[in-house]
C-alpha cells in the first residue's frame, strides 16, 4: 500500500518537519509505503509528482493553514491539523489501510485555479520573470501616477520644462512617487528568486536588485537597470535552490531558510555582482543608452517600429514587459522620449478594439461588444490587456491589427517629440500632465486606434445570423480544445449561409428522441459507456458506419477529456459516417469516471453525433444549447432522477 502526506503549519518551521518525521517513521513501521511533502518556510519540499499521486492509495493532509487539495481528487482523503500528524500517525494510516476514508470528489475549479494550472504549463522562465514583473507593476503604476499627479497640480511651466518647486507640498508628492519607482528593480528581482525559490529566495533577490540598481557598489554612474535585476533575480533564485538541495543535519534544518540560506545566498549574490558581474552589465546598458540617446530621423522611425510592436504583440507578456520596463530605465536616464511612443502604444490595442466594437456592431455578437466597452475603459487608464479577450478567439485577425495600429501610433509620437515622464501610459498620463506635446500625443493615439478598429473591421466578417449566437459558444463554456474551438469559429464564420440554412434547430427535442435516451446505462467504464451510446445511434439509423464514428469519438477524448465537471460529459464527434444530427442520452446514476476536471464522475451524459460537412454550424449551436441550460444545478438534479424516457424528454423539450 502506498499512501501519501502533506504536512504544514503557519510559521513553516518545527511542527511541518516533526509530523512529517512521524508519519514516514509510522509508515515504515506498519510496512506501507510512505512519501510525505513539506510546505515549510523553505518551500516544498520531496514534492509529490503526478505519478506519485495516481498511484496512492490514500492521502493525509496535516496541516494548520490551507493546503490546495483539488490535486488529490478521486483518492481517499484525510484532512486533519498538523498537531494530530505529530501525535496519531499510526491511526491516521490506519484509517486509509481499513479504507475508512471519503474519496475526495473536489469542486468545481476557481477561476485562480484554472489560472494555476495554465501557469504550471508554461515555460519556466517566462514563468519565473512574469512573478516579478507582476509583483513591480504596482510599484511603478503607484509611482508613475504619484508623479503626473504631482506635475499636474504642482508643476510650473519653464524654459527647461515642467518644474515642481522645492520645499512645496507637491515636491513632497514626487518624492513618494520615487520613491515607490526606486522599488521596481528589488522588486523584480525579488519576486523572480521567489517563484524559483519560494520565500528563501527574497531576501537574495531583493538584495542583488538593489545592488543592480545602484552603480556605485561597481562603479558606475547608471547601474545595471532591470537588465540587471532580471539576472540577479535568476542567480538568487537559483543558488538558493542549490543551497536547499544540501544535506544538513535536521538539528539544523527549521533554521536554514530564515539565517543560513537567505545570507550564503545575498553574499553570493551579492559579491558577484560587485565584483564580476555589474560593470559589464552596466557597460552595455550605458552603450545602449547612447546608442539610443543618439538615434535621429530614420534609425529613429525604426525604433518606434520596434518598441510600438512589441507592446502590441502579447499584450502584457514578455515581449511587451521588456519594451516597458526598456522605456521606464530611459526615465531614469532622463529620455523621455522613448517612453512616449510606448506610452501611446500602450493604449492603442483596448482602445481600437472598442472603437472597433463600436463602428461595427454587425462584426460583433452582444458578449463581444459588451467586452468593447471594458477594453475601451481600460485602454484610457493604459491597460494594454484589455484586448486580450479579442485577440485569443481571433488571433489571426485581431493581433496583425493591434501591431499595425500601435507601430503606427508609436512612430507618430516619435516623430513629434512626445515625451513621458512617468512609467505609465494611455490618456490617463496625459490628462495628468506627465506627456510632453500633450497635443500630439492624442493626434498619435487616435491615429493608432483609428488604424486598428478600421483594419480589423476590415478583416473580419459579420457574425452569424441571429438564431446562431456564435461569439457566446467559447472555451470556457464546454471542454473543447483550444485549436478546435479555433477551427470552428472559422468555420463558421466563413460559411454564414450555411448557418442560415440549419438554423431550423431551434430546442435539442428536434434531434433527439424518446429511442435515442437511455435512463439506466449498463457499463461501468467510460469506454463501455461510449459504445452502448454509439449502438442506440446506430439503432436508430442515424449512422452509416458505426466504427468511423466511434474513431471520431475517441479521437476527440483523446485531444482532451469531454467531461465538464458537475457530473457531466459530453462526448462529440464530426465525421462523415453521421447520416444527420443527434443527440443521445444516457443515466448512469452510479457515476463513471470521465476525467473531469473538478473530479466529479460523469452522471449525465449527452453524446453529439454530426456529419462532417455540417460541423460548422449544427455542432456548436448543440453544445451552446446544452451547456447553457446544465449550467442550472435544479435542472441537473430533475434530469438525474426521472424514471422514464418520456420524463427525460418532456425536460430535454426545455434545452433550446
Amino acid at each position: 500500500m502506498k499512501i501519501l502526506a502533506v504536512t504544514a503549519c503557519p510559521v513553516g518551521i518545527a511542527h511541518t518537519y516533526m509530523a512529517a518525521e512521524n508519519l514516514q517513521k509510522a509508515g515504515d513501521g506498519m510496512d506501507v509505503d510512505m512519501k510525505v511533502e513539506t510546505q515549510g518556510s523553505i518551500g516544498v519540499e520531496n514534492a509529490l509528482t503526478e505519478k506519485d499521486i495516481e498511484e496512492a492509495d490514500g492521502v493525509i493532509i496535516a496541516s494548520d493553514k490551507d493546503v490546495s487539495k483539488e490535486r488529490f481528487a478521486g483518492k481517499k482523503l484525510i484532512v486533519v491539523g498538523v498537531q494530530e500528524g505529530i501525535r496519531q500517525p499510526e491511526t491516521l494510516i490506519q484509517r486509509i489501510v481499513d479504507g475508512d476514508v471519503s474519496v475526495y470528489k473536489g469542486e468545481m475549479p476557481s477561476a485562480e485555479a484554472v489560472k494555476q494550472k495554465k501557469k504550471q504549463k508554461e515555460n519556466p522562465i517566462y514563468r519565473h520573470l512574469m512573478n516579478g514583473v507582476s509583483y513591480m507593476i504596482p510599484f511603478i503604476v503607484v509611482g508613475g501616477l504619484l508623479i503626473a499627479i504631482a506635475l499636474a497640480l504642482g508643476g510650473e511651466q519653464t524654459n527647461g520644462g515642467i518644474v515642481i518647486p522645492e520645499g512645496s507640498f507637491w515636491k513632497q508628492i514626487e518624492s513618494l512617487g520615487a520613491a515607490s519607482f526606486s522599488f521596481m528593480v528589488p522588486i523584480l528581482a525579488g519576486f523572480i528568486a521567489v517563484s524559483i525559490a519560494d520565500r528563501p529566495g527574497l531576501a537574495p533577490g531583493v538584495i542583488g536588485g538593489f545592488i543592480a540598481a545602484n552603480g556605485s557598489f561597481y562603479g558606475s554612474e547608471a547601474g545595471a537597470g532591470f537588465i540587471g535585476g532580471i539576472i540577479a533575480g535568476f542567480l538568487a533564485g537559483y543558488v538558493v535552490l542549490g543551497i536547499k538541495k544540501i544535506k544538513v543535519p535536521q538539528a539544523v534544518q527549521p533554521v536554514m531558510p530564515i539565517i543560513f540560506i537567505p545570507i550564503i545566498a545575498s553574499l553570493i549574490v551579492g559579491l558577484s555582482f560587485i565584483f564580476v558581474i555589474g560593470a559589464p552589465v552596466a557597460a552595455i546598458f550605458e552603450g545602449l543608452t547612447q546608442w539610443l540617446e543618439g538615434m535621429q530621423g530614420t534609425s529613429s522611425i525604426v525604433l518606434a517600429l520596434i518598441l510600438g510592436g512589441m507592446i502590441a504583440i502579447d499584450m502584457g507578456g514578455p515581449f511587451n514587459k521588456v519594451a516597458f520596463l526598456f522605456g521606464a530605465a530611459m526615465i531614469a536616464e532622463g529620455n523621455y522620449e522613448i517612453m512616449g511612443p510606448i506610452a501611446v502604444a500602450i493604449c492603442i490595442p483596448p482602445l481600437g478594439m472598442g472603437l472597433a466594437t463600436f463602428l461595427n456592431k454587425k462584426k460583433y455578437n452582444q458578449a463581444e461588444q459588451e467586452t468593447g466597452k471594458a477594453s475601451f475603459t481600460m485602454g484610457l487608464f493604459g491597460i494594454t490587456e484589455g484586448a486580450i479577450p479579442f485577440a485569443a478567439q481571433d488571433p489571426l485577425r485581431v493581433i496583425p491589427s493591434i501591431v499595425v495600429g500601435s507601430m503606427a501610433g508609436s512612430v507618430v509620437a516619435m516623430l513629434s517629440s512626445v515625451g513621458d515622464r512617468v512609467a505609465h501610459g494611455g490618456p490617463i498620463v496625459a490628462v495628468l500632465g506627465a506627456v510632453d506635446n500633450v497635443l500630439m500625443f492624442f493626434v498619435a493615439a487616435a491615429i493608432g486606434v483609428v488604424i486598428t478598429a478600421f483594419m480589423v473591421n476590415a478583416l473580419k466578417k459579420d457574425v452569424a445570423p441571429a438564431g446562431m449566437p456564435v461569439g457566446e459558444v467559447t472555451e470556457s463554456t464546454f471542454d473543447l480544445a483550444p485549436e478546435e474551438a479555433g477551427k470552428e469559429k472559422e468555420k463558421v464564420d466563413s460559411h454564414p449561409s450555411q448557418a442560415q440554412e440549419h438554423i431550423d434547430i431551434t430546442k435539442l427535442t428536434d434531434i433527439t428522441t424518446p429511442d435515442l435516451i437511455q435512463i439506466d446505462l449498463n457499463g461501468s467504464t467510460r469506454d463501455e459507456v461510449i459504445d452502448e451510446l454509439i449502438q442506440t445511434l446506430d439503432e436508430q439509423d442515424v449512422l452509416q458506419s458505426s466504427e468511423s464514428f466511434k474513431e471520431a469519438i475517441v479521437n476527440r477524448e483523446q485531444e482532451g477529456t469531454t467531461g465538464l465537471g458537475m457530473n457531466i460529459a459530453i462526448p462529440h464527434g464530426k465525421s462523415s459516417a453521421v447520416k444527420k444530427p443527434a443527440v443521445v442520452f444516457g443515466i448512469k446514476r452510479k457515476g463513471i469516471d470521465w476525467n473531469s476536471m473538478d473530479g466529479t464522475d460523469a452522471k449525465l451524459i449527452f453524446m453529439i453525433a454530426v456529419p462532417k460537412e455540417r460541423e460548422g454550424d449544427d455542432h456548436l449551436k448543440i453544445l451552446q444549447m446544452l451547456s447553457r441550460r446544465l449550467m442550472n444545478e435544479s435542472f441537473r438534479e430533475e434530469l438525474l432522477h426521472v424514471s422514464s424516457k418520456e420524463e427525460a424528454y418532456r425536460l430535454l423539450e426545455t434545452i433550446q
